[in-house]
């Protein structure tokens, strides 16, 4: 049994009960594909560009459909083949009373009321366009207040055993999302699952997801600010190659091995300049980072950081304007630590700053603690946004273009140094971030 999907997600051809199956789903020949599952296989094909099967289930009018698809890609679509399909009975209610000849009998008390299911949708951009009573009670909100809010607003998600977050991998993948573990922000210990399929529009686009919850109990998970985010062996993987590559550029820089044009050997300095800094970031996100303070040039170091996001800020046409202090000021910290909090603080600038605007860069200093404060003009932060960013794997509303880790490990940096970082925004007036550190006797 065959069917064929064009790139647009459209069934363009079917057999008898393949197509039978796309009308029972509310569809046709010639629109997209209904079946989410027969969708997700079609749509990893075409991603991949190879070849995949997978177990697929299903179900018509009259029986649950267990099938085994094979997605072919090519050029124009996929030719979806389906080498199973085996029928079975409807699963009958789990909690069905049945006498000896197979008919049910009444029940002899009172049967308690079903609970409320744990029901939710999203949209695209992953705010609640619905929630059960019953969920939005367990999350400390209500059905009405919940609506419109970001799911990340209400629940704090847990990545799995491999360091993944399903919810993240389904809306990459447009597919189906199996449990996605998650904690309500306002009862950290209730630990709740989450599934959900995917939901298209009737051209097949991504509109959202559609899912039920389940509510495992209190959790004894570890909490997100004690957990590694890279363990010992991944971390040698990493060192290694990137110590052979520094290690070739300083070479260049020094012109070891010949003659070399300056521009080249500058090039090479920004490569060294690059890998130990990425250095850095491993280490400080496979162990908790063992700072050896000392006196630094807080200004060279926000000069040396812009020197890094000098490609970032040119494709974007910003301008990062750094206002000299009038007097040197030195900060007690690990250089390369604050170089990393800076990158991700200016990167963050430049990313959600209007193109051709301006980011700002200006000191301040008093008895006891150094600080520079990063401005942008971008769209700004919402109060109820303020705390949740800097939380692992989490962005500010709907903003997109990186991992959702910069300032959860710039604000543990900063800490391990003895300093912070704060936030000032409002809606429409851009975002203030202060690093602020012990100043250096």
């Amino acid at each position: 049994m065959t069917g064929r999907i064009d790139r647009d997600g459209r069934l363009v051809s079917a057999d008898a009960a393949l197509l039978q199956l796309q009308e029972a789903a509310g569809s046709t020949l010639g629109r997209p594909l209904a079946l989410p599952q027969l969708a997700a296989l079609a749509r990893s094909a075409l991603t991949l560009v190879v070849p995949l099967s997978r177990s697929v289930l299903a179900a018509n009018d009259q029986h649950d459909l267990d099938l085994w698809v094979r997605a072919e890609p090519d050029d124009e679509g996929v030719t979806l083949r389906i080498e199973r399909w085996n029928e079975r009975a409807p699963s009958p209610p789990r909690l069905a009373l049945v006498s000896n000849n197979g008919e049910p009998e009444e029940p002899d008390i009172p049967q308690a009321p079903e609970p409320d299911p744990l029901i939710w949708q999203t949209d695209a951009e992953l705010h609640f366009t619905r929630i059960s009573p019953a969920l939005a009670e367990l999350l400390g909100s209500t059905e009405e207040d919940a609506i419109g809010q970001p799911l990340t607003r209400l629940l704090r998600l847990v990545e799995d055993d491999d360091g993944r977050m399903p919810l993240l991998v389904a809306l990459a993948a447009r597919e189906e999302m199996v449990a996605q573990r998650a904690h309500p922000r306002g009862s950290p210990d209730e630990d709740i699952r989450l599934t959900a399929q995917p939901m298209l529009d009737p051209d097949g686009r991504f509109t959202g997801f559609s899912g039920r919850a389940v509510h495992d109990g209190v959790s004894s998970t570890p909490s997100a600010e004690d957990a590694v985010l890279i363990d010992h062996a991944l971390d040698e993987a990493l060192r290694s190659p990137l110590d052979r590559i520094i290690d070739a550029a300083d070479r260049i820089v020094e012109r070891t091995d010949g003659p070399l044009r300056s521009d080249y050997a500058s090039y090479a300095g920004d490569i060294a300049a690059a890998g130990r800094h990425l250095l850095s970031v491993i280490s400080s996100m496979s162990e908790e980072a063992s700072i050896s303070a000392s006196s630094v040039d807080l200004a060279a170091l926000v000069r040396e950081a812009d020197g890094l996001l000098e490609a970032a800020s040119e494709a974007r046409k910003v301008t990062v304007e750094i206002t000299a202090p009038e007097t040197r000021i030195h900060a007690k910290g690990e250089a390369r630590g604050i170089v990393q909090i800076l990158v991700n603080i200016l990167g963050n600038a430049i990313r959600h700053s209007p193109e051709g605007g301006k980011v700002s860069a200006a000191f301040a200093h008093d008895g006891a603690t150094v600080s520079v404060t990063i401005a942008d003009q971008g769209p700004g932060i919402a109060p109820a946004d303020q705390q949740r960013i800097f939380e692992r794997y989490e962005q500010a509303g709907s903003a997109s273009g990186g991992s959702g880790l910069g300032l959860a490990i710039s604000r543990r940096l900063a800490r391990s140094m003895g300093g912070d970082i704060m936030l000032k925004s409002a809606p429409g007036e851009g975002a203030h971030f202060t690093l602020t550190l012990p100043i250096a006797s």
